[in-house]
């Protein structure tokens, strides 16, 4: 069965459906981040829906911090049943990764929360951030 067989999309589809845009998606393929698509008889890209929803988890890591050598590494490993243990230890990693600088950004955002309370305080009682810290100097 040919790519022109398979219900397949154009590369601005996937660019439209991920996000990435075509010169991304071409970047990332010359990478060998993603899978070279299959070609129709004119020679245009054709992306399965397997493939893009491939390209929406290469690009789900990268937006969460995994390196084009690490994404690299994953879309080159063997494919399968005993690759299953190898993908889902990166994936877990990657996971935890994810989920500890989830906690790091939450803890910033109440610093930052706690900061923008403290200004609207200031504002409600007239003074400016200069005269509270006047204040707490020269107590």
């Amino acid at each position: 069965m040919s790519v022109a067989d398979v219900e397949s999309v154009g590369i601005r589809a996937v660019s439209e459906q991920t996000g990435l845009s075509v010169d991304a998606l071409r970047w990332y393929e010359r990478q060998g981040v993603i899978p070279a698509p299959g070609r129709s008889s004119d020679g245009r890209r054709r992306y399965t829906p397997s493939l893009v929803r491939f390209i929406r988890l290469v690009h789900a890591l990268r937006r969460t911090g995994m390196s084009v050598a690490e994404v690299r590494d994953f879309v080159q490993m063997d494919v399968g049943i005993h690759a299953h243990r190898p993908r889902m230890a990166i994936l877990e990693r990657h996971e935890t990764a994810i989920r500890t600088r989830i906690e790091e950004l939450n803890t910033a955002r109440e610093v930052i929360q706690d900061k923008i309370a403290h200004h609207r305080d200031l504002l409600a009682r007239g003074l400016d951030c200069e005269d509270e810290i006047y204040a707490s100097t020269h107590a």
